[in-house]
């Protein structure tokens, strides 16, 4: 009985290891598809739109605003809530996007990408909003690309100018205009990391549309200067915003 029970043992353990070793070569051929559907669409939208053509016509719009117009809390706000490791990796930030994917996979859809500050970049001057592992693949392929062809600097200045931040304002200059009629360097502490925290999701956190979620992002903004090391934990509550003392503009979108 002994040996009939371990021989059905082993039997059943070879079936599952079989099982498991099928579903991993499913895996990895699905994932060799989707890295080489994803480089075809990345080749073909670089030669339909040539990087160099498309920077150029960005920095010829008249709400382009440079670098160093843009307020240095405004920038460590960005880089704390959207890519903390922006100057430590080369358009891809492996770490957070395995993250996502054991997120996604454990809920069954894809609910975060991971996306590091280019991967944002590239998907608003190439690709459409899309959600699929090919798009993301593509997306991957193109922030590779632009960093070897890019500074960070640079990317960073594009990324600022071609955001949107709801309200029909892409851009920094157009949001800090629309909402605050200022121009960026002319933008408060408060204002500045309150900007910093909309384009995550323009249409939830719009203040002049939804004050009281504008300001909860911006607490979470916040949370992740100190966090990160932007921020000193004693400066945070004077920066949260105040819209009964400085109220929003906005338009219809």
């Amino acid at each position: 009985m002994r040996k009939r029970r371990r021989k059905r043992r082993g039997i059943l353990g070879k079936m599952i290891g079989g099982i498991l070793a099928f579903l991993v070569l499913i895996l990895l051929a699905a994932g060799m598809f989707w890295t080489i559907e994803g480089y075809l669409s990345y080749q073909k939208a670089i030669k339909e739109k040539p990087l160099a053509q498309t920077v150029e016509k960005i920095r010829s719009e008249a709400s382009w605003v440079s670098l160093d117009e843009v307020p240095e809390l405004y920038k460590k706000a960005v880089l704390a809530v959207e890519d903390h490791r922006y100057y430590r990796h080369h358009g891809v930030d492996w770490i957070s996007t395995a993250r996502a994917v054991v997120h996604d996979i454990r809920v069954m859809k894809m609910e975060q990408g991971g996306s590091t500050i280019t991967q944002q970049l590239v998907k608003n001057m190439y690709y459409d909003q899309n959600k699929t592992i090919a798009r993301k693949a593509a997306e991957a392929w193109t922030a590779l690309y632009v960093e070897q062809c890019l500074s960070k600097e640079e990317i960073l200045e594009l990324y600022i100018n071609t955001i949107y931040f709801g309200d029909g304002y892409y851009g920094l200059k157009a949001a800090s205009i629309g909402y605050f009629g200022k121009t960026p360097q002319q933008l408060g502490g408060s204002e500045a990391v309150l900007l910093a925290g909309i384009p995550n999701a323009p249409s939830a956190y719009a203040p002049s549309r939804h004050a009281d979620l504008a300001l909860q992002r911006e607490k979470q903004v916040l949370a992740a200067m100190v966090k990160y090391g932007y921020l000193e934990e004693s400066k945070k509550d004077g920066l949260l915003w105040d819209a009964r003392a400085n109220p929003v503009k906005g338009r219809a979108e």
